[in-house]
């Protein structure tokens, strides 16, 4: 099957300054894919370029099998992008949102009508079909932005860190969503900095940094792949953690603030060590995809 996106040896400068270096990028159809990596690694710049709003500076960049971004415009037609930040119009109510956005498409008429009714609905915000957006939370901004990137009825959606800012109840209500559509056989397109988003939501991803993929695969294939099975995180005076920590074999150890992550297969030893020592906490964990994004991307802040 054709996929969704196949970016080729894509390279993008400003100035001396090289973004993306050679990203190779296939998204098939039907699954949710996650665009992972630290600030800076060239994620919105690969966005835009699929979309045809940034072209490449070299590369080849296919969506639907269409050239980009000489078939831009026919490509964006069959997309829905939830951008970073809320761009809602705020001088009309929500119902009015999605029918001038559904304008930009060519919608009118008793079927967009229809099609509101139903996205309002599928988004849980019936009964605020009538309200200003001033009105709304941020979940629900957050929401409505969503439902408005589906009015097209999009075969490829791209979500630019869709939950960010919002607390548990809401982000569980949108993932449930993002999984309906996924299940509709829409195909998803996520970039996040929440792991336990991604872990949960993405069949397949890639860890880009400095322009270019670092690993690709599903979550699991991932977390077996690069770290151990079992993570103790350990807090206390660091000379008394680090002299614990020695003691016991089998574990690699990382050490960041008065924290210190121990990487093991097999966790009992450390475990009856570190319960001899009351002085120090310590949290027991299965490895995640978290764990994976800092071996492979270090730990420095990024701006």
């Amino acid at each position: 099957m054709q996929p969704v996106v196949d970016i080729r040896g894509l390279t993008k400068r400003f100035g001396e300054r090289e973004v993306l270096r050679g990203l190779d990028l296939v998204v098939p159809a039907g699954v949710c894919f996650g665009l992972l990596g630290p600030n800076g690694a060239g994620k919105t710049t690969a966005l835009r370029a699929l979309l045809g709003l940034s072209p490449g500076t070299s590369g080849e960049v296919r969506v639907f099998g269409l050239p980009i971004p000489a078939e831009g415009r026919a490509v964006r037609a069959r997309c829905g992008v939830v951008p970073q930040a809320d761009n809602l119009d705020p001088d009309f109510t929500v119902i009015e949102n999605l029918r001038v956005y559904a304008r930009y498409f060519g919608l009118t008429g008793a079927p967009v009508e229809e099609r509101i009714r139903e996205l309002l609905g599928f988004v849980e915000l019936s009964d605020r079909a009538d309200a200003p957006i001033a009105t709304l939370s941020g979940g629900m901004k957050r929401r409505l932005t969503i439902a408005r990137a589906l009015i097209n009825r999009p075969e490829l959606i791209i979500l630019d860190e869709p939950t960010t800012g919002l607390d548990p109840q809401v982000r569980r209500m949108i993932w449930a969503r993002l999984r309906a559509l996924r299940d509709q056989g829409r195909t998803l397109l996520l970039t996040t900095h929440y792991m336990d988003e991604a872990e949960r939501l993405c069949d397949e991803l890639v860890i880009v940094d400095n322009g270019t993929v670092l690993e690709r695969g599903s979550p699991r294939d991932l977390i077996r792949k690069h770290v151990e099975a079992e993570v103790l995180e350990v807090r206390g005076t660091p000379e008394r953690a680090r002299a614990v920590l020695a003691g016991v074999s089998g574990a690699r150890i990382e050490e960041l603030g008065d924290t210190h992550y121990c990487y093991t297969r097999d966790a009992r030893a450390l475990l009856a060590a570190l319960e001899q020592h009351h002085e120090l906490t310590f949290l027991h964990r299965p490895a995640n995809l978290e764990d994976v994004f800092l071996k492979l991307t270090g730990h420095e802040l990024r701006d």
